[in-house]
């Protein structure tokens, strides 16, 4: 029996203890990138009157029957219709109204003709003289380059619904229909915490035996990516009383997670697991998978918490697996994990655990091809650089020959 526990039996595990966050209003352009928690009924048509599509001349369709190149019809011209205007008059038969894109269409127009179907070259724009006539060079129909009220929203539609991630064209429809605030999943606060004598700051020198913190700063562009609040603590020294005040600080902040990395494997004599132990009810798993094999999870005074393996490649794996879903559940947000099938171009071996390959992924025809980034090793952090996804070898396979299909974890977007 394997002692190891399954990837997918983790993952089940963790999103069964996530609870979304609650609500909070802010303004519509702070609700960027942010998850609603509303669902956004307009309360008004969009557009709100009929208007032109074009800048051109508004009429009555059946003025222009018949009209050509050759035979133009030709309208006297008794309106001048500006954009954010309000025409109080009404063309009859034989008129016209010259009008700008989006201007009101003025009553008794069914159509409008662009100016360049006409004999105004309107050289000057707005700022033309406003002709007495017009000639027509194209037959129009009804309705005709108008956009008619309500066309893209009616009063009473409901446009967005709770849960839509609020990209550029969201908070235009927002804007469209005049809400200033709207209601959205509160950003989850994550506190990042590091400790070890061997570790320092970017700002500080880098002495011998020392080595930075990358984890950290890792950590906190994943987190922010996913739609967190990353909160990066001072690295703490190996002792008991540093290791606990660091934790007691993370939780003064009222975190909604807890992040460290390192001191969470099988046998490790670490004063982190004292601390966890003291403070929370802590798992410590062995799940088979590579990289990433030991793992922390659990809470610390009911915070979820997660400790992560210390090796860079081993801490982002992990985060993409298994706590990237987790945080997209408390951010209100979709936990499924983006993947493509894709076909690998070289051999590619595993020692029977899920495992994860750093891959570049292109696009040849309409099918993915895998190439690997070269060393695995957990350490070698240039390999997340190239990656563009993780291909995922099953448990129990220790070879995928080249030309084999194996799924693919998106890391970022594939053209």
């Amino acid at each position: 029996m394997n002692p190891l526990l399954n990837v997918d039996v983790a993952l089940k595990n963790i999103l069964a203890d996530m609870k979304t966050l609650e609500a909070e209003t802010v303004s519509l352009p702070d609700s960027y990138d942010r998850v609603l928690a509303e669902d956004i009924v307009s309360p008004i048509d969009l557009p709100p009157f009929d208007n032109s599509a074009m800048d051109g001349y508004a009429l009555r369709y059946e003025d222009s029957a018949g009209a050509s190149p050759p035979m133009p019809a030709t309208l006297a011209v008794t309106m001048d219709i500006m954009a954010g205007g309000a025409p109080d008059g009404r063309l009859e038969a034989g008129q016209a109204a010259r009008i700008m894109t989006g201007a009101p269409i003025p009553k008794g127009a069914s159509a409008v003709i662009p100016v360049e179907d006409t004999d105004d070259d309107w050289s000057k724009g707005e700022n033309s003289p406003l002709p007495a006539e017009v000639r027509l060079f194209k037959r129009l129909t009804r309705g005709e380059n108008i956009r008619l009220a309500g066309e893209n929203i009616k009063t009473g539609e409901t446009i967005l619904t709770a849960g839509t991630v609020i990209g550029a064209a969201e908070i235009g429809m927002i804007a469209g229909i005049g809400r200033p605030r709207v209601a959205v999943i509160r950003q989850p606060k994550v506190v990042i915490l590091s400790s070890g004598d061997e570790l320092v700051d970017i700002y500080d020198e880098l002495g011998p035996g020392k080595i930075r913190d990358t984890n950290g700063y890792t950590l906190a562009g994943l987190i922010r990516d996913a739609g967190g609040l990353p909160i990066r603590l001072p690295i703490a020294k190996d002792s008991l009383a540093s290791i606990r005040a660091l934790y007691r600080r993370a939780l003064d902040i009222n975190p909604d997670l807890i992040i460290s990395t390192a001191g969470v494997s099988v046998g490790a004599a670490d004063l982190v697991r004292v601390v966890m132990d003291e403070l929370g009810e802590i798992d410590f798993w062995r799940i088979n998978m590579r990289p990433g094999k030991p793992l922390a999870y659990g809470t610390i005074c009911g915070v979820p918490f997660f400790g992560l393996p210390g090796n860079p490649v081993s801490t982002m794996v992990t985060f993409e697996v298994l706590v990237r879903p987790a945080l997209a559940k408390i951010a209100g947000r979709s936990v499924a994990q983006r993947t493509i099938k894709a076909t690998i171009t070289d051999d590619i071996r595993s020692d029977g655990r899920r495992t994860y390959a750093r891959v570049t992924v292109r696009r040849e025809g309409d099918c993915f091809v895998a190439r690997s980034t070269g060393i695995q090793s957990s350490g070698a952090l240039m390999s997340m650089v190239l990656a563009d996804g993780l291909a995922i070898i099953p448990e129990d396979q220790t070879l995928v020959p080249a030309g084999g299909e194996l799924e693919v974890l998106l890391l970022r977007g594939i053209e």
